[in-house]
């Protein structure tokens, strides 16, 4: 019993003593606690009920009515208990459900080695070879077994650098920042990694693509097998012989909070598109992959500069490169050569229009159609380039490390052409609109021969198209 009945039983008693003195309701004249702790046993309740006075009978009904409450109390008490019990456990259980389903939904347990390991050995098995591989180019820009080739070429210099994660892992989620554009905070959220561990990975990432893998990939086509497939290639598309590349350049945007650590002058990055770029150049073959790139210059550069600034250049001024693939046209004694738009200077390796209104001849307004439809071959390869590696439609790495991460997007994208990957939606790049390019005095010999070379080749397309 508690505190409070026992207080309200004593009181009773005291009242029946005073009610009725010579009745006494204990059987002996003990002490009050031992005559508490015997009560029902000493105390019978016919002597109560028969008692001559109505004292025992109103006391003996008041304590039993007591005692029910007593216990009605305790049981209601006891139910509330175990029901707030069973509230807080099933309270518990539902919180911890929830903060396991959280934790099962959170972005670093989908990205994290154990998730990508079951990707890489269990669930990518599991899905016929269509789903797999579209499911592997959704994630990181490229089929699995184009992403496992570069992993296993990468493999031995990332294990030299002492990184603590593993290579593929790695390679991996480098290829999904340059494949989604993410910013190295936003990764380093979804992987639970600090934002300087994964520049740091970028870095030595992107740095190995275009040092170690650039050989590999981006060939200039020497030997003579792939110098005649690559002009039969372009003689097919354009009816012109001995065509063996295409050149062109593409301003790739940078985030105005990249250049805040340039000591020169920052306008020199501003393009005439209106935001700030690096300047690159490729030169396309017939199946859009790149033998030559170059980032060089910054976006207030035009096309000509950076091209006399580049290493193929002045290879083809000096006469180092020398493909063994000549024909006669006319009279005119004509090596491969690569083609551009007018932005680039007429010269005996490099075929331009004529004019870029079409204000010439018959024969040189069909020369400059068919010249400017090998060149769409450049365009057409720059635009899958930024369809595929979206970083390079708004660049977030640091100035200093953008001609390496643009270098490794041009490696991975040949490795795509090569293997023959879908070609995605292409990026459409802005109008051409500069102005032709002017020819320096030191060129002067080149422009010359060139200038005779065009008007041959012209006249000789002209011809054979019209006899047709």
């Amino acid at each position: 019993m508690d505190e409070t009945f026992m207080l309200m039983l004593s009181n009773l008693l005291h009242l029946h003593n005073s009610l009725d003195p010579a009745t006494s309701l204990l059987s002996s004249t003990t002490t009050a606690a031992a005559a508490a702790s015997s009560t029902s046993s000493a105390t019978s309740s016919t002597s109560l009920l028969t008692s001559s006075s109505a004292a025992p009978l109103i006391f003996f009904t008041l304590s039993s009515l007591l005692s029910f409450l007593s216990a009605s109390k305790q049981k209601s008490s006891s139910s509330s208990s175990s029901a707030a019990k069973n509230d807080a456990a099933s309270a518990s259980a539902t919180a911890a459900a929830s903060s396991s389903k959280n934790d099962a939904a959170s972005p670093s347990s989908d990205y994290s080695v154990a998730a990508f390991r079951a990707l890489t050995t269990e669930h990518i098995w599991s899905l016929e070879a269509p789903l797999r591989e579209a499911h592997w180019r959704s994630l990181y820009g490229l089929s699995y077994p184009v992403f496992t080739t570069v992993v296993e070429k990468l493999k031995p210099y990332i294990a030299a650098s002492n990184l603590s994660l593993p290579s593929d892992y790695a390679v991996a989620m480098v290829l999904s920042r340059l494949a989604h554009g993410l910013s190295a905070k936003a990764l380093a959220s979804r992987y639970s990694l600090e934002p300087y561990l994964i520049s740091k990975i970028t870095n030595m990432v992107t740095r190995l693509l275009a040092t170690k893998l650039y050989p590999e990939f981006i060939k200039i086509p020497i030997s003579r097998r792939r110098l005649i497939e690559t002009t039969q290639g372009f003689e097919e598309l354009t009816s012109l012989p001995n065509i063996c590349g295409a050149i062109d350049g593409s301003h790739i945007k940078i985030g105005n909070g990249k250049l805040k650590h340039v000591s020169l002058n920052q306008n020199q990055y501003r393009c005439k598109y209106g935001y700030n770029s690096v300047l690159l150049q490729v030169v396309a073959d017939h199946r859009k992959i790149f033998w030559d790139v170059c980032v060089k210059a910054s976006g207030g550069a035009d096309d000509s500069a950076h091209f006399r600034d580049s290493l193929l250049y002045n290879r083809l001024i000096s006469g180092d490169i020398v493909w063994d693939k000549a024909i006669n046209v006319r009279g005119h004694h004509v090596r491969p050569y690569i083609v551009g738009d007018w932005c680039y200077p007429l010269l005996s390796f490099l075929m331009t229009p004529f004019s870029p209104n079409g204000a010439g001849t018959p024969a040189q307004n069909l020369f400059d159609g068919m010249l400017m439809k090998g060149r769409n071959v450049v365009v057409e390869a720059i635009g899958l380039l930024k369809a595929r590696w979206k970083i390079l439609k708004d660049l977030n790495v640091g100035i200093n490390h953008a001609p390496q991460t643009i270098v490794a997007c041009c490696v991975l994208h040949n490795l795509c052409q090569i293997a023959r990957e879908p070609e995605p939606e292409i990026w459409k790049e802005p109008d051409e609109n500069g102005t032709p390019a002017r020819v320096l005095e030191s060129e002067k010999q080149f422009y010359y021969f060139g200038e005779g070379l065009r008007q041959a080749l012209a006249d000789d397309l002209h011809q054979r198209l019209s006899t047709r």
